[in-house]
């Protein structure tokens, strides 16, 4: 098996998350729910945001600001990843299991390509791939505490998980191609619709968070 197919797939499997989300879903059901949800990047009012008081983004990258496994913008996000970084200058950083990841990206290659791409916005580099790990590499990144950050991504079991579990703010978008996403990945999106459709059947709610109902005001086109 090659290192290039052996890294394709552990970014389209992974079992370690696989085991840990399903002990989430048991235990923590509303790790699971974000507590906003919008149709992608363009809906969310950046400058609001920071007005009441959060200090930084965390951005996801497949899906939520690149097509799957490219290393470029998603074009039509390109005026609202700008108005994101004029609102919180040098407080922009993108965290993925994919780029950055030390596991699959170990020289930092990809990352480096993702930030030419994008403007120089901060790719972190770590080790755990989310759901699971702490956010200390991130508070170290932006300086301050996670509840004084948003995270903005397109995955429940991983971006909205990771988020709640370590206090973010967390936005989940709808994926901007699925055509373009492994068979395994849609497969486990309509897994995770059918938990999160059921759990809101149940009147379950997301983690609180302090600036929840201010951060309502910050966006349009909810979901």
């Amino acid at each position: 098996m090659t290192a290039s197919f052996r890294r394709a797939l552990g970014q389209r499997f992974n079992p370690a998350g696989i085991l840990f989300t399903v002990s989430v879903a048991l235990r923590q059901p509303h790790l699971f729910l974000p507590h906003l949800s919008v149709r992608d990047m363009r809906s969310i009012d950046w400058a609001a945001l920071r007005q009441v008081g959060f200090r930084g983004v965390v951005l996801d990258k497949d899906n939520t600001l690149t097509a799957p496994y490219s290393r470029s913008l998603w074009p039509p996000l390109a005026d609202s990843l700008r108005e994101c970084v004029q609102a919180f200058p040098g407080q922009v950083a993108v965290f993925s299991n994919s780029a950055g990841l030390r596991e699959y990206d170990p020289d930092g290659s990809e990352a480096r390509e993702l930030e030419e791409s994008i403007e120089g916005i901060h790719v972190i580099r770590h080790e755990a791939k989310k759901p699971a790990g702490s956010a200390e590499e991130i508070e170290r990144v932006f300086g301050c505490p996670t509840s004084q950050l948003v995270m903005v991504g397109d995955r429940y079991f991983t971006d909205v998980v990771y988020g709640n579990k370590n206090g973010f703010l967390t936005i989940l978008t709808e994926p901007l191609c699925l055509s373009k996403e492994p068979f395994v990945v849609q497969q486990v999106r309509k897994f995770e619709s059918f938990l999160v459709s059921l759990w809101n059947r149940k009147r379950l709610k997301p983690v609180e968070h302090p600036l929840r109902c201010e951060a309502m005001k910050c966006v349009k086109d909810l979901v």
